[in-house]
């Protein structure tokens, strides 16, 4: 008896196991809400996409959605762009929204743009709607050295066919930037473009921008345009204050240099006072020998005292005087 019950136990238990096991490899409820819209998926479908490890739900639902939409999709290729690490929800979007506003795109086209690492839902809105993209402050200066900030407002539109190769947002920003910068610098005065901040835009947009880009360029639109710096009038400042100082420094080489003779010419002159002195420290040695050699008498003597005596009264009455500073003839 107790054989028997432990059977009964033991069957209930397999039952329930194989009941949590037959519920989970098949959804039912979602191959139910398949069927009620229309869409044919069997159960070994479903049963092989949980052996695949693929959720049906993100399969199916999609599939329900498109076919709801009138789309005629195939649940193997959803599957496979599943598989390839796809976002299946966005391209079934994209599709039913592509399909609403009269856009081609095919699924293949749609699934190589998402495995690209574009969002394809959203190019799909960008291509129905444009998108208004602000640019930032670009900073530009005119001939006449004065310094304009503008702001633009670039309206772009997807293009399907060149999402998957082309360039994104920020070429578009950095090339609208660049002909910005162009156009102010080509300008002669920067009131011409203040006067017409709409040659901006045209010069721009006339340059093809959006080519090899993901976008079309339909406007762009100068928000703004403020004035900057004198950019012209500060390089001529730093030019002359650079000037300034290689004249300061020029003249403090020739100071320096004068300084340098001066103390030359002071150096020489005292050379050539000791010389003197020297000299003159001789004059009573010649006079002694030309007294012992006979060549120089007393009266000879006497004559040259007088002269030199003479001739300092001469100097001490022509000298200047201390007090005033003019000589004794004045």
């Amino acid at each position: 008896m107790d054989g028997v019950a432990a059977f009964n136990a033991i069957f209930l238990v397999g039952l329930v196991v194989l009941f949590f096991i037959i519920t989970w490899a098949i959804p039912v409820r979602l191959w139910i809400e398949a069927l009620s819209a229309g869409v044919k998926v069997g159960i070994g479908t479903l049963i092989g996409m949980r052996l695949r490890k693929v959720p049906p739900a993100a399969v199916v639902r999609p599939l329900i959605n498109a076919t709801k939409a009138g789309l005629d999709l195939d649940i193997n290729a959803l599957e496979a762009h599943f598989l390839a690490g796809g976002r299946v929800d966005r391209v079934v979007g994209a599709l039913i929204s592509a399909d609403k506003a009269s856009i081609e795109l095919a699924f293949n086209q749609a699934a190589a743009i998402d495995l690209a690492g574009r969002d394809v839902f959203e190019a799909v809105q960008v291509s129905v709607n444009p998108k208004v993209i602000n640019t930032p402050k670009v900073a530009a200066m005119a001939k006449d050295g004065i310094q304009l900030i503008a702001i633009a407002r670039v309206t772009v539109r997807a293009n399907i066919n060149r999402l998957v190769g082309g360039a994104g947002e920020d070429t578009i920003l950095a090339r609208v930037g660049e002909g910005i910068v162009s156009t102010i610098g080509s300008a002669d005065s920067h009131k011409a473009v203040l006067e017409n901040p709409d040659k901006i835009s045209k010069t721009v947009l006339g340059k093809g921008l959006d080519s090899g880009t993901a976008f079309e360029i339909l406007s762009i639109d100068i928000a703004d345009v403020d004035v900057g710096k004198n950019i012209g009038a500060e390089l001529q400042t730093d030019q002359a204050e650079a000037d300034k100082r290689v004249a300061q420094a020029r003249a403090e080489e020739r100071r320096a240099m004068a300084v340098a003779q001066e103390q030359e010419m002071k150096a020489l002159v005292g050379q050539m006072k000791a010389e003197v002195v020297k000299a003159e420290a001789q004059v009573p040695l010649a006079i002694a020998e030309a007294f012992r050699s006979g060549n120089l008498g007393i009266m000879d003597y006497q004559k040259y005292r007088n002269i030199e005596a003479d001739t300092a009264m001469r100097n001490a009455i022509a000298g200047p005087d201390e007090s005033t500073g003019l000589t004794g003839a004045e």
